[in-house]
């Protein structure tokens, strides 16, 4: 009997926790499991409609053809709108989740208000950074896709958030930079660039002649049916901006769509070139140039070196 006593007890007590068991796992799937289920669903249906509206909000601006600065708003909104959303349906199901399992939020809540201080102190920077990402958005001063130039660094805004901007360079660098860092912005996508290039000349030929093909040449790719759509404004030849010893500077300046100077520069430059070759003009060397030929006057001519 002395040995039957415990194994009694034993029993009693794994007959107790296989009916306390039973029973949570009865009251699980009755009851907590259906309103876990519910919350999971409505976090999905939550998703949904933000991915319908961010998806939305792309055609919008795939739509904007002519307006490119609108296009560049409505993608920006719509990766903020992404980020911001499924942060927040995340954090809420993370919540009701725990709740679920009747884990008592309040001590956790507690600790991580009193956690959050420490953070706070320890991390002002990121709050400065989502500060600046707000006045980046409020402000409008950029926007996906366009070509800024922020923190000393220079290419298109493939992302922006509250907390950093992602730039991509011209040979495919990214620049992840974050938004406090950011004291002055030199936006090159807005409203309009102008297309400036120094024409160098030398001094013994006529400025009024350099100017007036100069001037024909700019009107010339204005004109062209390349160029239309591109150019806003007529060409101006400034004249004669800088003399250094026998070089003459003449800039031609032409305004052009935002983020467009690069093609009619180079188309510019390329008649520029032919048309200085059929004219016999020759083109400017600088004072800091010296140019050495042979003394002997009945050695075979050749080509003059040219040393700094």
């Amino acid at each position: 009997m002395l040995l039957q006593a415990p194994t009694s007890q034993q029993e009693r007590i794994s007959r107790i926790l296989a009916t306390d068991y039973r029973d949570d796992v009865i009251n699980f799937l009755r009851a907590d499991l259906p309103r876990l289920i519910a919350i999971i669903l409505l976090a999905f249906v939550l998703q949904r409609i933000c991915q319908f509206f961010v998806n939305r909000m792309l055609k919008l601006a795939d739509r904007q053809v002519g307006n490119s600065q609108r296009a560049s708003q409505l993608r920006t909104m719509a990766a903020i709108l992404r980020a911001t959303s499924y942060s927040v349906i995340g954090f809420i199901l993370l919540l009701h989740v725990l709740s679920v399992f009747n884990i008592n939020l309040t001590p956790l809540l507690a600790s991580a208000g009193v956690v959050g201080v420490g953070i706070g102190l320890g991390a002002q920077s990121i709050f400065k950074d989502m500060l600046n990402g707000i006045f980046i958005l409020i402000e409008d001063q950029y926007n996906v896709g366009e070509v800024v130039k922020i923190a000393g660094l220079q290419g298109s805004v493939e992302n922006l958030t509250l907390r950093c901007t992602t730039l991509r360079d011209g040979d495919g660098t990214m620049y992840i930079i974050p938004n406090s860092q950011i004291a002055t912005v030199s936006n090159l996508s807005r409203d309009f660039s102008v297309a400036s290039l120094p024409v160098s000349v030398d001094s013994s030929v006529n400025p009024d002649t350099v100017v007036a093909l100069l001037t024909k040449l700019a009107i010339e790719v204005r004109n062209d049916p390349a160029f239309r759509q591109v150019v806003i404004e007529d060409p101006v030849v400034l004249g004669v901006d800088k003399i250094n010893g026998r070089e003459v500077i003449y800039p031609i300046n032409i305004r052009v769509r935002a983020n467009q100077k690069d093609g009619v520069l180079r188309e510019l430059r390329r008649r520029i070139l032919i048309a200085f070759e059929k004219e016999g003009i020759r083109p400017g060397i600088s004072s800091s140039t010296i140019i050495m030929q042979p003394n002997d006057p009945t050695a075979p001519p050749s080509a003059p070196t040219i040393g700094a």
